[in-house]
């Protein structure tokens, strides 16, 4: 074995030569052992904070979690679980002019009037991505009869979660004495809605084009949650979906559901005065570490590692004539580790400056494109993550950033021009990109 093979575990960079050495004096715990101390507990400036494993239910952080505070928007969990507990996506909800009138100044709509008609499904991404109050007072009379009846569904089912400090008196968030929760209460509210593979879908969606009501043509809405942007320096890998919420009463409220390697947490931020992004990362970083997610780890650390591969594969562009060229293979941590005393980890190894995936069934990824908890990832025929742009056989392009995590639903900024990848992927072109603008065949923007 070469002893320039470098393994990253617990933050400490080990020679061959030392890994197999410590295997042999017992020293060294077999591959996915913690070997860390236990991580220094995060400093939260918000009000209000909760940490909870989406498995177990066990709270791996609190800070004032039990104490009542205003939710805002994130109500619409809530309300969108319940929807799709008593409703088919594809049943028609029509509005009232109940459902947008008497509301407070500021209040989000999305402009419904009376005898507007929408799928449940249209309008629940309507409630999550806009937070569309017009929306979800809809939403609510459909399913119970008014808002007060919905509302009154909204404290049963929490009760039956376990949420004993909520109220809800009505189903958008807006500011009332008597609408109430708590960041526990919320953290097993927003756990049950994950279970739902719907809500699921709904909340990690960050683009959807709502359709025309009688009053407005057609319109492309936007996720609020800015850690599922890849484009958005608040972006954080992994990250399932969420919902945001702000009143002048509530402050900034926040809820988060983000998995890792078979791990899954749910953080929930009350009353912050715009910290809620930067502690809903503490919370996260601190519970992965926490959970000893090594694989995690690696994978969100590849881009600080850096790889040597990037400068020759991201030369290859939109405008390249051919695919860019593999590079060589080079002898494989899986080659070098396997042996009848070792085991071989699953998930992400490093290799000198490059990085594999080996799969449950031991193989590695290769000649494929794999979605893994942090994101989708191109690997190579030989088997390494690739980054910058590849392009399949069917000649549509894609690219990979630094970290090796494909860019999808974003713009992306070229040599001196715009291109946009859309939510699978794959470039657009010749045609209008969901916020509108126009790429040529090239896929690169007209202004």
């Amino acid at each position: 074995m070469k002893n320039s093979f470098l393994r990253s575990i617990g933050g400490c960079f080990l020679t061959g030569a030392v890994f197999f050495s410590l295997l042999g004096t017992g020293e060294f715990p077999a591959f996915g052992a913690n070997q860390r101390n236990e991580p220094k507990r995060p400093e939260i400036a918000s009000q209000g904070a909760i940490l909870m494993d989406g498995d177990t239910g066990e709270v791996l952080f609190g800070k004032n979690e039990k104490e009542k505070y205003y939710p805002a928007s994130i109500t619409k969990v809530m309300t969108a679980l319940l929807v799709l507990e008593n409703t088919r996506l594809t049943d028609s909800v029509t509005f009232k002019a109940s459902s947008y009138t008497n509301m407070e100044s500021g209040a989000v709509k999305l402009g419904v009037a009376e005898g507007d008609a929408l799928t449940v499904e249209d309008a629940l991404y309507g409630l999550m991505l806009r937070s569309a109050n017009d929306v979800a007072n809809g939403l609510a009379e459909h399913v119970g009869g008014s808002v007060s009846g919905f509302s009154k569904m909204m404290n049963q089912r929490a009760k039956g979660l376990g949420a004993q400090n909520t109220n809800f008196s009505n189903p958008s968030g807006l500011n009332g004495t008597d609408h109430y929760t708590t960041a526990y209460d919320m953290a097993l509210i927003t756990r049950e809605a994950f279970k739902n593979e719907a809500f699921q879908k709904i909340a990690s969606t960050t683009v959807y084009t709502f359709p025309a009501l009688k009053n407005r043509e057609a319109q492309t809405i936007y996720m609020g949650h800015k850690m599922l942007y890849p484009s958005d320096n608040r972006y954080y890998p992994g990250v399932l979906g969420g919902k945001t919420g702000y009143t002048s009463k509530a402050g900034n409220t926040l809820v988060t559901a983000a998995k890792r390697n078979g791990t899954t947490l749910i953080a929930v931020i009350l009353k912050s005065s715009q910290t809620h992004y930067k502690d809903t990362k503490a919370l996260l970083d601190y519970g992965f570490a926490l959970k000893g997610d090594l694989a995690g780890e690696a994978a969100r650390t590849a881009g600080e590692k850096g790889t040597a591969a990037e400068t020759k594969i991201s030369a290859a562009g939109p405008s390249a004539s051919r695919e860019a060229p593999g590079l060589t293979p080079l002898e494989t941590a899986a080659e070098t580790l396997a042996g009848p005393s070792v085991q071989l980890q699953t998930g992400w190894i490093p290799e000198k400056d490059r990085w594999f995936y080996v799969k449950e069934d031991k193989s590695r990824a290769r000649s494929e494109i794999l979605l893994l908890p942090t994101g989708s990832y191109w690997f190579d025929d030989d088997a390494y993550m690739a980054v910058g742009w590849r392009r399949d056989k069917e000649g549509s392009w894609y690219c990979m950033r630094d970290s090796g995590e494909m860019r999808k639903a974003s713009w992306f900024f070229y040599k001196d021009k715009w291109y946009y990848l859309g939510a699978d992927g794959k470039m657009l072109t010749n045609t209008k990109t969901p916020d509108g603008y126009y790429v040529d065949g090239s896929g690169v923007w007209v202004n």
